[in-house]
């Protein structure tokens, strides 16, 4: 664990350089080292990346501020997700890495999404894990067909379907090439997320 442009993280060295490197974010509560399992399992011998989100909020760190659940304070989503876009452009540069490819849960695929939209070129590809729709006025960035997994849960009471639909249009308007999976799931994780991670991930 050490802190780089004040984000402390983790990083893994690669194993395997054919895989591409990955960005871990973590959901609400959780830090650097909950996706680490995640990771190894859907790209075995990656690189991985992973900070522990610079916002409390009870005591659980997370990636930007929300005035309540689901209502983003989207002036601070826009600072954090430029601090984070900074952090990650210094750790390429400091470790050597390619273009990260983002796997983001919750909270932590919300700024993924957050991230592709704002800073367009940044990321390889992400897969967002019960993401919702960071920006209610989106910024146009040219995605080019940048790879995106949308995954789902149908029995989600966090994440409603039709904001998990609303993002998919989003990216797909900025040019990102989605490919989005209803699950039958909840919030959480499931065997079926990291299975559908993985074939994706060693596609790309």
């Amino acid at each position: 664990m050490s802190t780089t442009s004040d984000f402390i993280h983790h990083y893994e060295p690669a194993t395997d350089a054919t895989r591409p490197p990955l960005l871990l974010l973590h959901g609400t509560g959780g830090d650097e080292t909950d996706l680490l399992p995640v990771g190894r399992i859907v790209a075995p011998g990656a690189a991985l990346l992973s900070p522990r989100g610079q916002v409390l909020e009870r005591g659980m760190p997370r990636f930007f501020r929300r005035l309540a659940e689901g209502v983003f304070d989207e002036a601070d989503l826009r600072a954090r997700t430029d601090d984070l876009a900074a952090f990650i452009r210094d750790a390429q540069q400091r470790h050597g890495l390619a273009p990260l490819v983002a796997v983001g849960f919750s909270n932590g695929a919300n700024i993924a999404a957050a991230l592709l939209l704002r800073h367009p070129g940044l990321l390889r590809g992400a897969a967002l894990l019960r993401a919702m729709v960071p920006f209610a006025d989106a910024p146009a960035g040219p995605l080019k067909g940048t790879p995106v997994l949308l995954l789902s849960g149908l029995m989600d009471p966090i994440v409603p379907a039709e904001n998990s639909r609303a993002l998919a249009t989003q990216l797909q308007g900025a040019g990102a090439s989605v490919t989005h999976r209803d699950l039958p799931a909840g919030h959480g994780l499931s065997q079926q997320d990291l299975s559908l991670v993985r074939d994706w991930v060693a596609a790309l």
